[in-house]
């Protein structure tokens, strides 16, 4: 899923983006794993956070193993097109960066949990790359939904940061903000490696643990 070149990892401004498109990606109704509704909404008690952490398929599987995690799905979330497809994303110029939105239950696990798996299963100081893959559609994030998670978000990431300093690591590189637009990605991407068990999986932590 790799794409290469300098202008990759440059940042497209709004007036320089695509423009995208009205219509929305299809979304397929269930999740092929957990059987559960890909789109909100969703039942009383999920909460929702939006991660960005490099190649989304791997990062959509990490999540949707997790205890608790109710549905997961992947897209494009940070940048400026609307409805971008996927060819799209690759060419930089939309600015969006590809994510899993998380939908998980309250009863059974919470967002620290979640933000713990996000910190852990990637290395969130490389800027707009995510091992070999290289470009700004790589780049690491966190949308929230509300000023909650929002600060909870930002709480860990300066106690990762303090880990991530003593084991001589950079700089976190990472976005974090609250109510950033979601679009779907193409259906074939969702789930993508419970359908193809041997597709490519570039997720890659530090080996640090947080908290």
């Amino acid at each position: 899923m790799a794409l290469w070149g300098p202008s990759k990892t440059a940042m497209v401004t709004a007036s320089e983006a695509l423009p995208g498109r009205d219509q929305e990606m299809p979304v397929p109704e269930r999740h092929a794993v957990l059987g559960t509704r890909l789109r909100p909404p969703f039942p009383v008690g999920m909460e929702v956070a939006v991660f960005g952490m490099g190649c989304f398929w791997g990062a959509e599987k990490l999540f949707w193993t997790a205890p608790g995690v109710t549905s997961t799905s992947v897209g494009y979330a940070g940048g400026f097109t609307v409805n971008p497809s996927y060819e799209e994303v690759c060419t930089a110029r939309t600015g969006h960066t590809e994510v899993v939105m998380v939908a998980f239950d309250t009863d059974v696990t919470d967002f620290e949990t979640m933000l713990r798996l996000f910190w852990e299963g990637h290395n969130p100081t490389q800027g707009m790359r995510q091992g070999n893959d290289i470009g700004t559609q790589y780049r690491s994030a966190i949308y929230v939904e509300t000023a909650v998670q929002l600060a909870q978000a930002q709480a860990s990431r300066d106690a990762f940061q303090a880990v991530l300093t003593q084991a001589g690591f950079g700089v976190i590189t990472t976005e974090i903000a609250q109510s950033r637009p979601f679009y779907w990605a193409e259906p074939y991407h969702q789930q993508y490696l419970a359908k193809n068990p041997g597709g490519y999986c570039g997720l890659g932590g530090t080996g640090l643990r947080c908290g």
